[in-house]
């Protein structure tokens, strides 16, 4: 397949063919395909990716046209999605960087245990940290956005009460330090991709996970586990995952001036705070899908064994910063300007 991203109508028409659409083609001067690991009844897919693409399209007056490909449409493994948009086999992508350990270390700091408050102010604090950390990490992409979600809690198919029932569990996280995190507390930590989740789940290699409610539709944790476990206020939620989207260097180098300008007006600051209130506004109706099993039990720990949680966790900050070092960057530094920049932005 060919890797030319910014198509002509003819060349539309050969894609459109070579996936068996029969649609005629349209008279967009570009074509922008987007790739991503999540199916299309997600509701960052409904809420945030398919809304952006025909925002551009819209603003664009039919000039540009987004295409999407969801749960993998196109082809390989969600962690290979850095790669295809880096390399051009794609024009954009919506991904974790988590997902390919070490690929983007710094931002990791925002991953860390209780360095996250909520969706809206650490999407705008890495906007912040971005300009001041991350040139080198986003080097190889055009960034539209960095942003987290609203922070996971344990979703389990046994109960925890307190911080020692974890003790053992085998549960997924989405990154490397929710594997910290995990062990931590004593946890067998598995990373994996959201899409595992289910068959993992149904062969018993893990018995939970942490997640936010938002994706938790997504992968049926509803019907596929029991138990889901906040701590207690104010940090009820133990950390949340960054997501990078991303757009390929040259396909955004090829886009005429005028064109430029909409991709711009619609990535970064221009939609940071947009984007983190509709992370907090869809856990919302995630949360009412995993209660409309009258099965499912709902917990907060006590002020208690949240604390020990808490304290435990200190640990996954001297293996971070063991990294960071590792690699020549001062790990105290990162945490100390995350920590600063969500601060700044909380209400």
């Amino acid at each position: 397949m060919s890797k030319v991203l910014l198509t002509t109508a003819a060349a539309a028409l050969a894609v459109s063919t070579l996936f068996g659409s029969t649609a005629p083609v349209n008279s967009a001067e570009v074509t922008l395909r987007m790739h991503t690991f999540i199916p299309p009844v997600a509701n960052p897919a409904k809420t945030f990716l398919a809304p952006w693409a025909k925002k551009i399209e819209k603003a664009s007056g039919g000039r540009i046209e987004v295409k999407t490909f969801w749960a993998m449409q196109l082809g390989g493994k969600a962690t290979q999605l850095l790669d295809q948009v880096r390399d051009g086999v794609v024009d954009i992508v919506w991904t974790l960087p988590g997902f390919t350990t070490g690929r983007m270390p710094k931002i990791e700091t925002f991953e860390l245990p209780f360095i996250h408050h909520d969706a809206v102010s650490t999407t705008l604090a890495l906007q912040d940290f971005q300009d001041k950390h991350l040139k080198d990490e986003m080097s190889e992409y055009h960034p539209l956005l960095a942003h987290a979600h609203d922070g996971e809690l344990f979703m389990t198919k046994n109960p925890i009460n307190k911080m020692s029932d974890i003790k053992g569990m085998k549960l997924r996280a989405a990154n490397r330090s929710g594997v910290w995190l995990l062990q931590s507390l004593g946890a067998d930590a598995i990373g994996s991709p959201l899409p595992r989740i289910p068959p993992m789940l149904a062969k018993g290699t893990i018995s939970g996970v942490m997640l936010p409610y938002e994706i938790a539709p997504a992968v049926k944790m509803h019907e596929l586990v029991k138990y889901f476990t906040e701590l207690s206020p104010p940090d009820t939620r133990m950390g949340t995952a960054v997501f990078t989207f991303l757009m390929n260097k040259k396909s955004y180098a090829k886009l005429p001036g005028d064109l430029k300008k909409i991709i711009d007006a619609h990535s970064g600051r221009n939609i940071a705070r947009a984007t983190g209130e509709n992370w907090r506004a869809i856990e919302a109706p995630g949360l009412k899908i995993m209660k409309s099993k009258k099965k499912n039990v709902f917990t907060t720990l006590s002020p208690e064994e949240s604390m020990k949680i808490k304290k435990a966790t200190a640990v996954v900050y001297t293996k971070f910063k063991a990294e960071m070092k590792k690699l020549g960057f001062n790990g105290q530094e990162l945490i100390d300007d995350a920590r600063s920049m969500i601060a700044k932005y909380r209400k």
